[in-house]
């Protein structure tokens, strides 16, 4: 199924809200309590959290929509500016930065070519900023995701922790120049 990608509005909130519900959970480790994944979704992925997301001049959000259907089916958001994380900051090469903060697509449409669409049009949106570079936090146990990244340029330079409620998970932190 072929889909298209376009800049995110204000109308979709609710939309993105409803897909990062659902994609959310599958970047987890395994070893991630469903409650903490509940709680950070309720937090942090609700439709007034992404109406602030689109209000705020230093993030893109973008979203990849079924040409057959208007459901989003995925969707990326770039942050602007260096990190305040000092471990990040210290193993990112390419300044100025920006951080490709979440991207995900629906698993049904996993392999059909969505997320590769949806990545070249975020990594245009990230070079039409200005910046030199793009850097991602990834599970260190999200073996596809890793794989994925690894593909479209995306290099291990470091580590950095995620905090999800009370347990602190281990990523890999990958940058690629633009």
């Amino acid at each position: 199924m072929p889909a298209s990608v376009r800049l995110a509005t204000t109308h979709d909130a609710a939309a993105l809200h409803r897909i990062a519900a659902l994609t959310f959970p599958l970047a987890c480790t395994p070893h991630t309590p469903a409650s903490e994944k509940e709680s950070y979704i309720g937090e942090q992925l609700t439709e007034s959290a992404f109406g602030r997301h689109l209000d705020d001049p230093k993030r893109t959000l973008l979203v990849a929509v079924d040409d057959a259907s208007p459901e989003l089916i995925g969707y990326s958001m770039l942050t602007s500016g260096e990190p305040a994380d000092v471990e990040v900051a210290a193993a990112l090469r390419h300044h100025p930065t920006i951080e490709l903060s979440r991207m995900y697509v629906h698993p049904d449409h996993h392999g059909d070519g969505t997320a590769g669409r949806l990545m070249a049009a975020t990594l245009a949106e990230a070079r039409e900023s200005g910046a030199a570079g793009v850097w991602l936090g990834v599970s260190e146990e999200n073996v596809r995701a890793n794989a994925f990244y690894a593909k479209h340029g995306f290099e291990q330079v470091g580590r950095k922790q995620f905090r999800i409620g009370d347990r602190v998970e281990d990523d890999f932190v990958r940058e690629r120049p633009l």
